[in-house]
C-alpha cells in the first residue's frame, strides 16, 4: 500500500524536515505486520513529494487471524494492498513527529497550513464515492476520487469498491497526518486487530480539533471503532463534552428535527400511509426501501402479510443500528424475520442488491443528496433497479411559510441539500420518467393550500 504526500510550499525540500526524513535516503522501518519504506520520488525547490510504502508479510498478516472471513480469508485478501488500519499504524510508527505536530529543525514551518497535496492509489470504500467526499471535503480539501474497475481487462465484471484518492488542501502537515490517520481506517470499514478502549484514547487524541464539528462525525467514529456502538458513544462524549447518554439523544435529536417541524400536521403518519396505499395499489410483495433511516416505513411493510420480501438500505451504518433497535429484529419470529434484511449501501452507486423488487420507495430522501449526485441517483434507481413501481416523496417548498416555527428561508432539515416547487419537482420527475421509459402521477400529501399547495408532494413512476 503507498501514500505520497507532496507540496511546492517554497522551498518544498523542507518537507524533509516536517516528516524528519531526509529525502536524499531510502529509510526502512520494521513493523509488527510487515516493513514500511520512505522515499522521495521527486525532491527539489519547487516540487517535493514523499512516498510511504508499506510491504505486508503475508504470514504476519494471517497469523492468528482465524478464518473469520471464510476458509479461503487468510490467503486471498486486500490487506497488502488497500490504505486501511495497516497504513494508519505505519503512520503512526514512522511519521510520527511529524503526526505530532513537532519539528526541531521547522517549528515554524510546522505550525503553518502550507499547500499540500495526498494521494492514495487504493482506498476501499464500500460506501461509496458521497462518503469519501463527505468526510474529507468539510475539512477544507478539495477531493479528487476516481473508481477503479474490478479488473480493466474486463469491464462486464463492473465496478469495484475501490478507488484513487487525491487530497489537495492548505493545511498543517500535522492536520492532514491525522485526518488520514482517522479517515482512513473509518473508510476502508475494517481493522486487523482488537479494537477496545485504547483505541478510544487514539481517536480522542488524533481527532479532538475536527472532529466534534464535522457533519459525519458519528459515522466517522462507528467505522473507527469497529462498529462497536458503545465504543462510538464513549469517544463522541470526551469529543463533544457531554455524558454518554447524552450523545445518543443529540444525534436523535437532529433526525427529529424536521419531524417536530411536521409533527402538528400527523405529517408522517399521512405520508406513510400514503405510499404503503400506494404499494398495495400496485400490487407489489417485494419492496425495496431507499434511505430508509430509522425505519418507519419498514416497519408498517412488515406489519402487512403481503409484502412478502422488505429490504431496507442506507448509507449510515448508525441509523441502520438503530433501525434494527426500533424493529426489534433480534425478537422477531423466524418467518416474520426472514422477510425483512437491512443493508448498508450509498444511493448514487450501482449496487446489484437493489435489483429485483417489484417497487422501489425514496421517502424523503432525494433532498439530502447533493444536486450535483442527483444524476447519479436517477441512473442507480430507474437505469439499474428499474422496479415496476417507485414511490418518490419529497417537500414542498412553497408550504414552507405555513410553519411557524420555520423561519424565513430555513429548510425543515439541516442536512437537506434543497427543497423543490412543486413546479422543479414536476421538472425532475417527468424528466427522469421519460428518460427511462416510466410514466408519473403526482399525488399530495397533508392538506392542500389552495396557493401554495400540499406539505409534501409525491410521485408514483409505473412502467
Amino acid at each position: 500500500m503507498l501514500l505520497s504526500i507532496a507540496t511546492r510550499h517554497p522551498p518544498a525540500t523542507d518537507l524533509g524536515f516536517l516528516l524528519a526524513k531526509h529525502p536524499d535516503r531510502l529509510q526502512t522501518f520494521d513493523l509488527a505486520f510487515g516493513e514500511a519504506h520512505v522515499f522521495y520520488p521527486h525532491a527539489d525547490a519547487d516540487y517535493c513529494e514523499a512516498a510511504l510504502l508499506v510491504e505486508v508479510d503475508p504470514i504476519a498478516l494471517v497469523r492468528g487471524r482465524g478464518d473469520g472471513g471464510g476458509p479461503l480469508s487468510q490467503y486471498v485478501n486486500d490487506r497488502p494492498y488497500v490504505a486501511s488500519s495497516f497504513l494508519s499504524v505505519a503512520l503512526s510508527r514512522v511519521f510520527g513527529t511529524a503526526l505530532n505536530g513537532d519539528s526541531k529543525s521547522r517549528p515554524e514551518l510546522a505550525a503553518s497550513a502550507i499547500a499540500l497535496d495526498a494521494q492514495v492509489p487504493v482506498l476501499r470504500c464500500r460506501a461509496g464515492e458521497d462518503m469519501i467526499r463527505r468526510c474529507f471535503e468539510p475539512l477544507g480539501y478539495a477531493v479528487d476520487v476516481e473508481r477503479l474497475p474490478l479488473d480493466a481487462q474486463f469491464p462486464e465484471w463492473g465496478e469495484s469498491d475501490y478507488y484513487r484518492l487525491k487530497l489537495s488542501g492548505t493545511v498543517r502537515l500535522s492536520e492532514l497526518l491525522r485526518h488520514l490517520y482517522v479517515l482512513l481506517p473509518a473508510l476502508d470499514g475494517d481493522k486487523h486487530y482488537y479494537v477496545g478502549d485504547d483505541e478510544v484514547d487514539k481517536l480522542v487524541d488524533k481527532a479532538a480539533a475536527w472532529l466534534p464539528a464535522h457533519p459525519e462525525r458519528e459515522w466517522i467514529a462507528l467505522r473507527y471503532l469497529k462498529k462497536r456502538r458503545s465504543l462510538a458513544r464513549a469517544a463522541l462524549a470526551r469529543l463533544i463534552d457531554v455524558d454518554e447518554d447524552d450523545v445518543e439523544t443529540a444525534e436523535i435529536a437532529r433526525e427529529e428535527s424536521e419531524a417536530r417541524i411536521e409533527r402538528p400536521l400527523s405529517l408522517n403518519d399521512q405520508r406513510m400511509n400514503a405510499v404503503v396505499a400506494a404499494l398495495r395499489a400496485a400490487g407489489a410483495t417485494s419492496v425495496l426501501d431507499l434511505g430508509c433511516g430509522e425505519g418507519r416505513l419498514l416497519g408498517r411493510l412488515l406489519d402487512d402479510a403481503r409484502f412478502a420480501r422488505i429490504v431496507g438500505a442506507d448509507v449510515s451504518p448508525l441509523v441502520l443500528e438503530r433501525a434494527a433497535e426500533r424493529l426489534k429484529l433480534d425478537r422477531l419470529a423466524p418467518l416474520k424475520r426472514a422477510r425483512i434484511e437491512l443493508v448498508h449501501g450509498s444511493l448514487t452507486y450501482r449496487d446489484a442488491r437493489f435489483a429485483g423488487f417489484d417497487a422501489a420507495c425514496a421517502i424523503e430522501v432525494i433532498e439530502h443528496i447533493d444536486a450535483s449526485r442527483l444524476d447519479a441517483f436517477e441512473r442507480v434507481l430507474f437505469e439499474h433497479a428499474q422496479p415496476r413501481t417507485i414511490v418518490l416523496t419529497t417537500p414542498n417548498v412553497e408550504y414552507n411559510a405555513k410553519f411557524e416555527t420555520l423561519p424565513a428561508g430555513r429548510m425543515r432539515h439541516p442536512d437537506h441539500r434543497f427543497e423543490w416547487t412543486r413546479a422543479e419537482f414536476r421538472a425532475w420527475a417527468e424528466g427522469a420518467a421519460a428518460r427511462h421509459g416510466y410514466r408519473v402521477e403526482f399525488l399530495p400529501v397533508g392538506e392542500e393550500d389552495a396557493a401554495l399547495g400540499p406539505p409534501t408532494q409525491m410521485g408514483v413512476f409505473t412502467r
